[in-house]
């Protein structure tokens, strides 16, 4: 059996990111979402294992200290990680699997797999940005001034990813990030192992 990509997708908050991912998943067989651990409490309406695997504070040091995870982060007193067993398991059983996370988990996930295909998703101005990071208009300028430092922050590390999708038209950058997984998909070493029986059938 072939083994599955990993895709390590980021993007400043704005860009589109979550919702092309969604579509890509629902659009395309055998790839899923990395489903983050986190320590904070759960939400009406969030199901264990489908939102996050939740963990209380104890637990998730202990997976710390045994090392399972690709990367983890402290945010507001609450902790997330994204499980190495699991997604190694994903990706064993031919999966492909993306992880959604910022530029310094990616780099951190990077650095345990140099395989990982990065994508950086860029809104197509600052002006679009700033219209999509205000919202429904009723939040103070402050805050929205606060989101475009923070995402032109998170923007600027995009030149450490392998490929960049601008999010002008979402069909267009969905058809774009399709074709980067289907052609993930192609590859000599996965096709010939995907399809060994048939090259072994065509060479007899």
């Amino acid at each position: 059996m072939s083994q599955g990509t990993l895709f390590v997708v980021s993007a400043p908050s704005g860009a589109g990111k979550t919702s092309l991912v969604r579509e890509l998943v629902e659009s395309l067989d055998g790839i899923q979402v990395s489903v983050s651990h986190t320590t904070r409490p759960r939400r009406d309406g969030e199901v264990d294992g489908v939102n996050y695997h939740f963990a209380d504070v104890p637990g998730f040091e202990a997976m710390i200290e045994r090392g399972e995870f690709f990367e983890y982060a402290r945010v507001f007193d609450n902790y997330y990680g994204t499980s190495r067993p699991a997604v190694q398991a994903a990706l064993a059983a031919g999966q492909d699997v993306i992880l959604e996370i910022d530029w310094q988990g990616a780099r951190q996930v990077r650095q345990q797999l140099p395989d990982a295909v990065s994508v950086f998703i860029l809104p197509p101005s600052r002006e679009e940005l700033e219209r999509r990071l205000s919202g429904r208009g009723t939040d103070e300028h402050a805050v929205i001034e606060r989101r475009m430092r923070d995402a032109v922050s998170e923007m600027s590390h995009h030149d450490e990813y392998d490929y960049l999708v601008i999010n002008d038209d979402f069909t267009t950058a969905l058809d774009e990030l399709r074709a980067l997984v289907v052609s993930r998909r192609l590859t000599r070493e996965r096709a010939g192992a995907t399809h060994a029986a048939l090259l072994q059938a065509l060479l007899a």
